[in-house]
């Protein structure tokens, strides 16, 4: 399908959006080449996720990737995605020893990559960090709910908010980082009446990754979507799958050259007449 041309897209857009009941999708992105399909598709936003410490470099967690690789990929997915939106991520540790510590690295992500925002997992204790970088001009997506880097204590991969007790206090979290001055919240994993009432608590965009659809807009992880990783969480939508298509490409080209056909005649680069007899020629001489 041909789309209009995408114009850029800013947090902007993104409260507007909210303020008309207007739903925004997302995709977490790591690379320059599918950010440019994806900015060609019209996807607004674009999340340069810690997750590819999975999808792209085979860790079980999240915890191994580094800030300086994110930085290298947040900044690939903006120069080809120079209309979107684009979300750095904070990976683990780095955002932890200290305000001071938080700050610099968040700088260093904004400056190096130029991103539009950065997500933080956060706790009770970033609300000081959040103001800190929401006073300095840096737009924080606080990220509440199922926090990947936090996987060891939460004791897995499991859904957050599910006793009355833990949804206040996913909705305590988010007012206490709206007046820290976060510019929007993303849920994860929590039961659509949590994220009910948190959208109806907060002024700000509130962003659910398998949130249910009181959110504002909605994000997967990119990989899923497309049924390139073994598993799939059940928020993930059914809309197709990339893996049979690329090893079908990726088995006829084994064939293709155990066969001998390729490379064939039209595959080759040849020399102008003129000078392929004179290295024949000279060939011949030495």
């Amino acid at each position: 399908m041909n789309r209009p041309p995408l114009q850029r897209f800013t947090l902007n857009d993104l409260r507007a959006a909210r303020a008309h009941g207007h739903k925004v999708p997302m995709l977490t992105c790591y690379d320059y080449t599918s950010a440019k399909l994806m900015h060609e598709a019209g996807v607004p936003m674009l999340l340069v996720g810690d997750s590819a410490a999975n999808v792209l470099l085979g860790h079980t967690s999240t915890i191994p990737i580094q800030l300086d690789f994110l930085i290298e990929l947040t900044a690939a997915v903006r120069r080809g995605a120079p209309n979107c939106l684009v979300m750095g991520d904070m990976p683990f540790g780095s955002t932890h020893a200290s305000v001071e510590q938080g700050v610099m690295n968040v700088v260093r992500m904004v400056q190096l990559s130029g991103c539009d925002c950065v997500k933080i997992e956060v706790a009770e204790d970033h609300a000081p960090l959040v103001k800190r970088l929401a006073d300095a001009g840096v737009a924080v997506v606080a990220h509440l709910g199922l926090r990947p880097q936090s996987v060891g204590v939460l004791g897995g991969y499991k859904a957050q908010g599910r006793s009355a007790a833990a949804a206040m206090a996913i909705v305590s979290a988010a007012m206490n980082m709206q007046a820290s001055g976060a510019a929007a919240v993303l849920l994860e994993a929590v039961p659509p009446i949590v994220s009910e009432c948190v959208a109806q608590s907060l002024d700000i965009p509130v962003i659910g990754c398998g949130a249910g659809p009181a959110c504002d807009a909605h994000v997967v992880v990119a990989h899923d979507l497309f049924k390139l990783t073994s598993s799939q969480p059940k928020f993930v939508p059914d809309l197709g799958s990339l893996g049979p298509a690329v090893k079908q490409i990726l088995s006829r080209y084994v064939d293709e050259v155990a066969a001998g056909r390729y490379p064939a005649t039209e595959h080759n680069y040849e020399m102008p007449p003129a000078e392929r007899d004179a290295f024949t020629s000279a060939r011949k001489g030495g």
